[in-house]
């Protein structure tokens, strides 16, 4: 039989094809990137993206509504039946279980579970007012990074990278450091290129052991042996690319080959968190429970967007935030894992100057409902929150948005946002200003329309946010 290109690859040793290709990657490895795509002066040069996915409950951690306490245990289902994903389990109107104080100059109200946030309020903009278009976790998961409910569509990441690249040859333009604990909903999906060039997705990197999984070689070969490798898939790439031009897939293939190979050295000291003193890791919580991975991550996304890489983002397992049940656990649990380590990327940030030109944004997909979920006990520490698409909190700091700052409202229950209203794409509309992109620019003609993050309604910066 004979041979095909894809057998002969597949009867390489283990981790060669990414060395092998190192001898055709040199007269690249010096080019720079391709021109950003920037409309306007950036106020930020690259973004970490805190994905807290599940849908964190706005009433109980930054949104206090002493209307709910006043009224706690009153029936309410009727008044919201249509915005309840789960109604048999419906209850009443229930007030949080934790207490809230004022911080900071700007006297923002943060609760109990946060107390390393809240010595940043100052540093940040945060916005009560964020909405979506759909109660569940996939297609509001979808609608938050890609701008639709659907699957298909490239994620903002892949937006980012499209627009502005890489300022680092040597690393992708979008790292993913999801849970080592596993996929969050959607999976892969969250960060996917959609019909964007293949190259633009979000490249996953490991926070412990090997970054990158098939990179290193297996063992070492005589450098003539090597050198030969390289020229002959080298050829075989070329050849093969003038059988099949215009192949965006084979293109973005061999790119991620290449950038394989040019990762090998520098994706491994990126994430070597040895170089780091002993008080970075201990302000991070790493090397302690509940906060040492997650305190990895963050602390690795700093290394990342310092050596160019433009967007880092960051995932939890499962739905630690989904607190259909036991909140006063559940959603404590969630804090105690990600509150110091976000609140230290804050302050590491700022200590180097990073903090200016990073846009760091925290959020989830949706919020949570002000009834009480699946228990009869009025106990509100023994309930939990349904989902809500209504009224959510996100907040951003760095690159370009004011300090201090508290945007938008909800109703007196926190059931939903009425002042200063900030849908998705406005909120997309926003990021993308910040790092220099103007939305209705950022597109591709794709079966006679032009492809939007924001997609083809209206969109609008929120200026009021802005520095």
């Amino acid at each position: 039989m004979l041979t095909t290109r894809r057998n002969w690859f597949q009867s390489l040793a283990g981790g060669i094809s990414a060395a092998a290709l190192l001898s055709h990657l040199e007269a690249d490895a010096d080019q720079p990137a391709r021109q950003p795509l920037t409309t306007h002066p950036p106020a930020a040069k690259s973004m970490i993206h805190l994905f807290m996915n599940g849908g964190p409950s706005q009433m109980d951690l930054f949104d206090p509504k002493p209307e709910l306490t006043r009224r706690h245990g009153q029936e309410h289902f009727e008044a919201i039946a249509g915005e309840v994903e789960f109604p048999d389990a419906a209850g009443a109107l229930m007030r949080s279980p934790f207490q809230f104080a004022q911080h900071g100059e700007s006297g923002m109200w943060v609760s109990e579970l946060l107390p390393h946030f809240a010595r940043h309020v100052d540093d940040v903009t945060m916005i009560r007012s964020l909405y979506t278009t759909n109660l569940t976790h996939e297609p509001a998961l979808y609608k938050f990074h890609s701008g639709s409910e659907f699957t298909g569509r490239p994620s903002i990441g892949s937006w980012v990278t499209y627009g502005l690249g890489s300022e680092n040859h040597n690393l992708p333009g979008y790292v993913v450091l999801d849970d080592p604990l596993g996929l969050p909903v959607n999976g892969v999906d969250n960060w996917q290129a959609g019909y964007l060039p293949a190259s633009c997705q979000g490249t996953r990197f490991r926070a412990t052991g090997a970054p990158l999984l098939n990179v290193s070689p297996d063992f070492e070969e005589p450098t003539t042996i090597t050198r030969s490798e390289r020229d002959l898939i080298g050829r075989l790439d070329r050849l093969h690319q003038q059988r099949f031009p215009g192949n965006d897939v084979l293109q973005a293939r061999i790119q991620s080959y290449e950038l394989a190979a040019r990762m090998q050295l520098t994706a491994t000291d990126a994430l070597d968190l040895n170089q780091e003193t002993a008080a970075t890791l201990k302000m991070y919580g790493i090397g302690s429970e509940p906060t040492d991975s997650y305190g990895r991550r963050c602390l690795i996304a700093r290394r990342l967007i310092e050596r160019g890489v433009r967007f880092v983002q960051l995932f939890i397992n499962s739905q630690i935030w989904d607190n259909h049940s036991d909140i006063g656990n559940a959603l404590r649990s969630a804090c105690d894992r990600t509150d110091q380590p976000s609140a230290a990327l804050l302050t590491d940030l700022k200590q180097r100057g990073l903090l200016d030109d990073t846009l760091v944004v925290w959020g989830g997909e949706m919020g949570r409902l002000p009834i009480s979920q699946m228990t009869s006990d009025r106990d509100p520490a023994k309930s939990g929150r349904d989902h809500n698409k209504n009224a959510m909190v996100a907040w951003m700091a760095g690159g370009g948005v004011r300090q201090g700052c508290l945007y938008g409202a909800t109703d007196e229950l926190g059931f939903a946002a009425v002042e200063d209203r900030v849908s998705i794409p406005d909120f997309h509309a926003t990021l993308l200003h910040l790092l220099g992109i103007d939305h209705e620019q950022l597109y591709v003609e794709r079966a006679g329309l032009r492809e939007k993050l924001t997609g083809v309604g209206e969109a609008r910066i929120i200026s009021e946010i802005l520095r």
